[in-house]
């Protein structure tokens, strides 16, 4: 067949699905987005949830998580928080492969530890690309919307009323 087409006649011979299919260009097997690390070979994240912030940065290492200048263990005393914080690596099964330092302000400390979890999330899903999808899958790359709702006029807290009082 050749290159130009002058008329319809010219495309009897062939049919729609042929050329669809020989135009296709074949999948790639490398992951769509690229490994964004800085020049100290570090991936950064921002996490967020309720009032709370981290910044969050993560390098390949020993599984050492440091927040605020201190050690997990010492900021996030209850075990259910360094639970949250974890499953991020749980789940792309990197657990003791990467340290993580990361500065976190605003809000509680169960706000601080999601917001550390979505950081920790996003910054894996930038160093390595390929685990995207599965962090995804698990839900952990959305922020979660849910915050404290505002009290309104007229009401003793956000939809408390006040106390009724017939005399």
């Amino acid at each position: 067949m050749s290159d130009t087409l002058n008329n319809l006649a010219d495309l009897a011979g062939t049919t729609v699905a042929d050329e669809t299919v020989a135009a296709a260009p074949a999948r790639p097997t490398m992951p769509l987005r690229e490994k964004q690390i800085d020049a100290q070979g570090r991936s950064y994240a921002t996490g967020r949830r309720k009032d709370a912030v981290a910044r969050v940065w993560i390098k390949p290492g020993t599984g050492k998580i440091t927040v605020n200048g201190r050690d997990q263990e010492v900021y996030f005393a209850r075990p259910t928080l360094r639970l949250v914080i974890n499953q991020p690596f749980g789940i792309a099964d990197r657990t003791g492969q990467y340290d993580v330092v990361c500065t976190v302000k605003g809000g509680g400390l169960s706000g601080q530890a999601g917001a550390v979890k979505h950081g920790i999330a996003q910054a894996l899903a930038k160093f390595e690309p390929a685990l995207r999808s599965a962090v995804k899958a698990a839900g952990f790359l959305t922020r979660d919307p849910r915050v404290v709702e505002r009290k309104k006029y007229g009401r003793a807290k956000a939809r408390r009323s006040f106390q009724f009082s017939k005399r």
